[in-house]
């Protein structure tokens, strides 16, 4: 091939590249998430509402809180898996801090992660089987004396849009 074929060959598969990152890129802004709320009730019988995002479907899951420079001390993102299972969660592409909560079928929180590092890879792990996870600012959980044996009010969660 001659030395113009092969820039060619190259400029286009550059453009082939550049076309297919800016359709995926395109795709992840595009995710949307409805809104609701939900109470939280500790264990020395306290109770803390949150306004959540939910993200039910797997393109919501997969993109959860990434990019997101900020969120309201009362906000949260409700993570629903749709069945009890061993959930892996992990931060990349995630600027804010997060603690996660592992909650199960009934509402009981199994396993909580205060703090987790933004961008870190490192896989976050349940513990044992859960169904949602709810993502609060990194502080919350300190701040507010949420701990495991907490009981999030299923019944309280409620679409808002």
């Amino acid at each position: 091939m001659s030395g113009q074929g092969s820039v060619t060959v190259w400029r286009s598969a550059l453009v082939a590249l550049f076309s297919l990152f800016a359709l995926v890129t395109f795709a992840a802004d595009d995710v949307r998430f409805e809104h609701g709320r939900l109470a939280i009730e500790t264990a020395d019988g306290r109770k803390v509402a949150f306004s959540v995002e939910l993200a039910v479907s797997d393109e919501q899951r997969m993109r959860g809180l990434m990019h997101r420079q900020s969120m309201p001390d009362d906000h949260g993102m409700w993570f629903d898996f749709g069945a009890s299972r061993l959930v892996t969660m992990w931060m990349r592409n995630t600027v804010l801090p997060l603690d996660m909560l592992f909650i199960d079928e009934q509402g009981e929180v199994k396993h909580i992660r205060e703090r987790a590092v933004p961008f870190s890879e490192e896989l976050i792990s349940s513990g044992g089987p859960v169904r949602y996870v709810l993502e609060l600012n990194a502080g919350t959980v300190e701040r507010l004396r949420i701990g495991t044996g907490s009981r999030v009010d299923l019944e309280s969660i409620e679409k808002s849009d």
